[in-house]
């Protein structure tokens, strides 16, 4: 599945750029060029990473981030600028960004950055255990099921369909995500061994909790 980035940058040709590189190396990447923009895009999307210019028209970087966080948008953020003072780097982190990178730049160390944060798995959680029901948490850390204060402790496999369940709150995940997640290039996929870890998950958390969607994947429910 490609990525989704937005990215927020009112030099068209600079815009233009980043958007050709990333677009060559797989990205779905949707350009904005004014504050006001970018909030629309950012409430009309899901996106796996935002790229905000900092001085843009309508309202900076800074204001659209620290906007859109207090509503717990928790995509994580690159700012884009020229500005290079430790007064604009604190406002930056202060605002919720997860990295700072200066204009001007090489295209291959924005790409490195870009990847090593769509590595991580959860983003501006204030705790790593993630709350599924009243009665029920998750501690991503040590892969522990948390029920009724009573710790189970999850699989690789199903800690990891776990994980993409709660990324993915109440969209389908399709079979294919599953599989590219789940199982490594040399690993043999195995519908029965899938079917095996929803039924695990299921059983701890409910069988309503993961609807299965004909022929597409599943949708992980929070209502």
């Amino acid at each position: 599945m490609k990525k989704k980035l937005l990215l927020l940058e009112d030099d068209i040709a600079l815009n233009e750029t980043v958007i050709d590189y990333f677009e060559s190396l797989g990205y779905n990447i949707t350009p904005v060029y004014n504050g006001n923009s970018a909030l629309d895009a950012i409430y009309e999307n899901n996106f796996d990473l935002l790229l905000l210019d900092v001085n843009v028209p309508d309202m900076n970087g800074f204001e659209i981030l620290k906007s859109v966080r207090e509503q717990n948008v928790t995509t994580p953020a690159i700012f884009i600028t020229s500005l290079n003072s430790m007064t604009d780097v604190e406002n930056g982190y202060d605002s919720g960004c997860d990295d700072y990178i200066r204009k001007p730049f090489a295209l291959k160390e924005l790409k490195l950055r870009v990847e090593t944060i769509l590595k991580r798995e959860f983003f501006h959680q204030n705790s790593s255990k993630i709350q599924i029901d009243t009665n029920i948490y998750y501690d991503t850390n040590s892969d522990l099921l948390i029920i009724d204060n009573d710790e189970i402790q999850l699989n690789n496999k199903d800690a990891k369909l776990l994980k993409l369940f709660l990324q993915n709150k109440d969209n389908l995940v399709t079979h294919e995500t599953i599989y590219s997640t789940l199982w490594e290039y040399d690993e043999e996929i195995s519908e029965s061994a899938l079917r095996t870890y929803i039924k695990n998950l299921r059983k701890h958390l409910g069988k309503e909790k993961i609807v299965s969607i004909k022929k597409l994947g599943y949708r992980f429910t929070t209502k």
